[in-house]
């Protein structure tokens, strides 16, 4: 209602200001022509009572006879000159003492657009020291109507008049809107207050929907129809709400033990495989007679003992709702805990280096194994079938971080796979669950560190874990 009220303000003034001057223009166009007309016919009179003859070199001779000129200015309120048919001023009714040199001679432009022009008159349009005038050019003819003359009228538009009836009426108008607004005000209030009152209460309540708690239903008193309908199905929709709340909690609770056995199971199966190879690996190279073989039996069952507390840690978490090993901050020497990780691995490509024999960290023993297992397992994955296969794993210091960095010169990351590749189920595999590196991320990111990795296609990838020291 406000806007309809400004935009009609608006629109009302402005076509009262385009219309006020429309019908100025008219007036002082219609008003020139009635000047004009008549001081013609006073003209036209004085040649046919004039003693002289009639003729174009005495023309200036007959309207200055008895000042004739000055005479029909003086009548007609409206100065005039009167120019030559070469455009030299002859007479100008308010010839001064002095003499004036403005306006002597007409431009050769009217001169054309005059004898060009069907009905013999030109109008021009000029600003003077901010005033506004409409120049006429006409011929004075005699009774055969052979041009004797040029008349020139300089008529002064003087707006002064409609201005001020202009200006007083778009203060009356703007009185009316005025009111009009501050009436429109009070009822859009008011109206909107009784209209919204229900609409309020509704929208209160239905900020308050959660789908994690009781909802109450809308009760209000007599209302619309409209507001009624909306009301049930609010109402409706609550049912049904408490109803989709159940079955989805229902649902999120079958889900999420779907994806904690998914996880058990991937978790359980990361020490199962370097168990199976340390034993092939030992079945293999067993010589009774080896003077080591004590000590590569201890190797064996250490790396045994290792998987194995590690598939009780997970079993014993799992028993307890399904809890990933409780973190333990071990102050771990990083390159020996790396190194003892691979000792698993059975693949001759697979390096380690150090910069440093000792680097201690705040690091859980079980996880640390765990993140460079699955990291060297998925760069091993990465280089079958390529040519001199080579998987360098390396620990390094970084200011107050220590760096694990594994690279590989593997098949690399393709450009679609690299914003997915932390994602839990996401795999490139033929088998597997696809939680081993949002497991890793997980877990370096619980002792306060970053995992990232770089890859070319074909050429490799790294990946580096940094962590405190």
């Amino acid at each position: 209602m406000i806007l309809l009220v400004l935009l009609a303000s608006i629109l009302i003034g402005g076509m009262t200001v385009i219309q006020y001057k429309k019908e100025a223009q008219d007036y002082h166009r219609e008003r020139l022509e009635r000047k004009e007309e008549g001081i013609r016919e006073n003209i036209k009179f004085v040649i046919e009572s004039t003693t002289y003859e009639v003729s174009e070199e005495n023309i200036r001779l007959i309207l200055k006879d008895r000042n004739k000129i000055h005479e029909i200015a003086q009548v007609h309120n409206m100065p005039l000159n009167v120019y030559s048919l070469r455009g030299n001023l002859i007479l100008k009714s308010n010839q001064s003492f002095f003499r004036d040199t403005t306006d002597l001679f007409l431009d050769q432009e009217i001169l054309g657009d005059l004898e060009g022009s069907p009905r013999k008159r030109v109008v021009r349009h000029t600003v003077k020291n901010d005033k506004k005038f409409q120049s006429s050019y006409t011929y004075i003819t005699d009774n055969k109507f052979k041009p004797l003359a040029i008349l020139n009228l300089p008529y002064l538009e003087d707006d002064y008049f409609i201005t001020r009836d202009l200006r007083n009426f778009l203060i009356k108008l703007t009185e009316v809107y005025l009111f009009m607004l501050a009436l429109a005000i009070v009822m859009a209030y008011f109206l909107s207050k009784y209209i919204t009152r229900s609409l309020k209460t509704i929208s209160e309540k239905i900020t308050e929907t959660r789908l994690d708690k009781q909802n109450k239903k809308i009760d209000i008193g007599n209302v619309s129809e409209e507001i009624y309908t909306l009301v049930e199905a609010y109402n409706s929709m609550i049912d049904e709400l408490e109803e989709s709340a159940v079955k989805l909690a229902t649902s999120e609770r079958e889900q999420a033990w779907r994806e904690m056995a998914k996880q058990v199971a991937h978790e359980i199966k990361n020490p199962l495989t370097p168990m199976r190879l340390s034993v092939q690996s030992f079945e293999r190279n067993f010589d009774p007679n080896d003077p080591e073989i004590y000590k590569k039996v201890e190797e064996y069952s250490n790396t045994l003992i290792n998987q194995i507390d590690t598939m009780s840690s997970i079993a014993s978490a799992f028993s307890n709702f399904a809890k990933m090993p409780a973190q333990q901050n071990e102050t771990l020497n990083v390159p020996k805990i790396v190194k003892l990780a691979l000792d698993i691995f059975n693949e001759g490509y697979v390096m380690f280096s150090s910069e440093k024999e000792e680097i201690l960290a705040k690091f859980d023993r079980t996880q640390l194994i765990r993140v460079v297992t699955n990291l060297v397992k998925n760069a091993i994955h990465a280089t079958e079938g390529v040519n001199n296969p080579a998987v360098l794993v390396s620990v390094t210091e970084e200011e107050e971080n220590v760096c694990i960095s594994i690279s590989d010169n593997g098949v690399g990351i393709s450009e679609e796979n690299r914003e997915k590749i932390f994602e839990p189920k996401f795999t490139t595999k033929s088998s597997g669950m696809g939680l081993g590196l949002a497991m890793v991320k997980n877990i370096v990111e619980n002792y306060n560190g970053s995992i990232t990795f770089t890859s070319k296609i074909n050429k490799g990838t790294i990946f580096k874990v940094h962590f405190p020291k």
